[in-house]
């Protein structure tokens, strides 16, 4: 059975800093591409960042980065999503997701095209 536990998620401060983790289990990720997605109240689930399993390949959603990183370590099965700067309106649920492959175009970012998600970890800035 297919696991994603997302961690890291709290309440801070505009400005402040969070690294959120997702550890995946049950089966193995080999090629499959591992990204976050966030859902603020009210609104639909959106892309933020994914990462290929091997090579540099990686995509945020526009305007993030260079404020967020993701990285993932292969060998742990596990994907992080550092975030610097906070501010309040990147307040959200954010959920892991895997995908097997990747895709520079629109799929990538699509969250219907991901087969497996985690149930999410809350992120809330204040002003």
């Amino acid at each position: 059975q297919v696991r994603l536990v997302e961690s890291g998620g709290g309440s801070v401060q505009t400005g402040d800093s969070l690294r959120l983790s997702c550890a995946a289990s049950g089966r193995t990720f080999m090629g499959y591409t591992m990204a976050w997605f966030r859902q603020a109240p009210g609104k639909e689930r959106e892309f933020v960042a994914r990462k290929s399993y091997t090579g540099p390949h990686t995509a945020y959603a526009d305007g993030l980065e260079g404020r967020f990183t993701i990285s993932r370590d292969n060998a742990k099965n596990t994907v992080y999503l550092q975030m610097n700067s906070l501010k309040p309106e990147d307040t959200a649920v954010y959920y892991c997701a895997v995908m097997p492959g990747w895709s520079w175009g629109t799929e990538g970012s699509t969250a219907a095209k991901y087969d497996y998600w985690g149930q999410g970890t809350q992120v809330t800035v204040s002003s």
